[in-house]
């Protein structure tokens, strides 16, 4: 191994940029990107979240999470909610649409990433969740 393809870091760099250009592909006919697509499966997982939440829990800018609900809510697929806890803040919630845009999207989700990893097999496979599950997991 030599080069770039020596370098671990680089190597889950490239990886993410390809996954990036598969799902960005595969929404286009949608309007949306993979961030929006992140929010919303996010939200798929929880009861609601704070904008705030959102930022930290997928790593975008405060900013940045604010146009995205803005334009998942644009789409019916996102709605915003008073918080209880915090007079100025705002909890973001899936609409049933949303909740069916991702049914309706789940198959080609994992076409994508059977088309990423086809190169391994089923084992190889959950041994690289398990362990990506790992590194992401860390504080």
């Amino acid at each position: 191994m030599r080069g770039l393809h020596a370098d671990t870091g680089y190597l889950l760099y490239r990886l993410g940029l390809r996954s990036g250009q598969l799902f960005n592909t595969f929404l286009q006919e949608s309007g949306l990107r993979l961030r929006h697509y992140a929010v919303l499966r996010y939200l798929a997982g929880s009861e609601g979240a704070l904008q705030r939440e959102l930022s930290t829990r997928l790593g975008y800018d405060p900013s940045a999470i604010v146009g995205l609900v803005d334009d998942l809510e644009k789409l019916g697929l996102t709605e915003r909610r008073p918080s209880p806890d915090d007079r100025r803040g705002k909890i973001v919630l899936l609409t049933e649409k949303g909740l069916a845009f991702l049914r309706d999207t789940d198959e080609a989700g994992r076409r994508v990433t059977n088309d990423l990893l086809d190169p391994l097999d089923a084992g190889e496979r959950d041994a690289l969740h398990a362990l990506l599950l790992r590194i992401a997991d860390q504080p």
